[in-house]
């Protein structure tokens, strides 16, 4: 049988996305379909000023600092992985050297010199898992089965940023999973499946993303799964009943906490 050949491409988060990778790579049973983990810079090109002035002006200054106190003991116990016993990973790239995926690193996913290089993959399929910029036409047609996405939210509802949070905001009872293909616009291409799960009482945004990565794991396996013997059945992303949210502001997020939610 013709391997079937596979691309991720996201950025390095410690916290949630590396949850998908950990879960993710534990159970798929073919890892050596996995081409390689491209790894982009986090939440784009912006400065780390900027990345943590808008993370400030989201958790506000006691989140922000448990936050920050825990972001640094992740990336020092990554730091001295080859000297300190592991008992868990504190980065994706430590989850796919356990596993022995190759990890790359990519500036521009849309730049002709990455393009290049993964040409050479002869690959199947792409998969986005929160890449931090847009995939554009030419990226989109190098795979033969073309690209594809993971949204946790139940599109076309909620596309946009950390739709989690929005779900909640909006007093949603469940929240959804969905793995679309890829187009040249946002969270739009067709849906080949979805998968929804009951908000838990008193979780926290912060539980609610972990939660969702795991069952984000197991519903992208079975996407794979589908795709390779042709049993999905794409469904339409409507545009006309979509709705698009943004990064929460700081009012967003004192509104999330009047109704009574909790970030972490």
């Amino acid at each position: 049988m013709k391997p079937f050949n596979i691309l991720f491409i996201t950025q390095e988060d410690p916290f949630y996305v590396r949850i998908f990778f950990e879960e993710f790579l534990r159970d798929y049973p073919r890892r050596e379909e996995i081409r390689a983990v491209v790894i982009a810079p986090t939440m784009g090109k912006r400065s780390l000023v900027k990345l943590a002035r808008q993370m400030h002006d989201f958790y506000g200054t006691k989140d922000f600092i448990k936050v920050g106190i825990k972001y640094t003991y992740y990336k020092l116990r990554n730091r001295l992985a080859g000297i300190l016993p592991v008992g868990r990973f504190y980065s994706i790239k430590q989850v796919c050297e356990h596993y022995k995926v190759p990890v790359l690193y990519a500036d521009n996913i849309n730049d002709e010199t990455f393009l290049s290089t993964i040409r050479r993959y002869d690959l199947d399929l792409v998969i986005s898992v929160a890449a931090p910029q847009v995939f554009r036409s030419a990226l989109i047609a190098i795979p033969r089965q073309g690209c594809i996405n993971i949204h946790n939210a139940k599109l076309p509802k909620y596309r946009g940023m950390l739709p989690n949070f929005w779900q909640m905001y909006h007093g949603e009872k469940k929240v959804g999973t969905t793995v679309h293909r890829i187009n040249v616009r946002l969270d739009d291409g067709d849906i080949l499946l979805q998968q929804e799960t009951p908000v838990q009482s008193g979780e926290t945004l912060d539980s609610l993303i972990i939660r969702t990565k795991k069952i984000g794991a197991a519903v992208m396996i079975q996407a794979i799964d589908g795709m390779k013997n042709g049993t999905l059945r794409p469904m339409p992303n409507s545009s006309a009943e979509a709705t698009y949210f943004g990064f929460p502001s700081k009012d967003d997020v004192s509104a999330f906490r009047r109704k009574g939610y909790r970030l972490i």
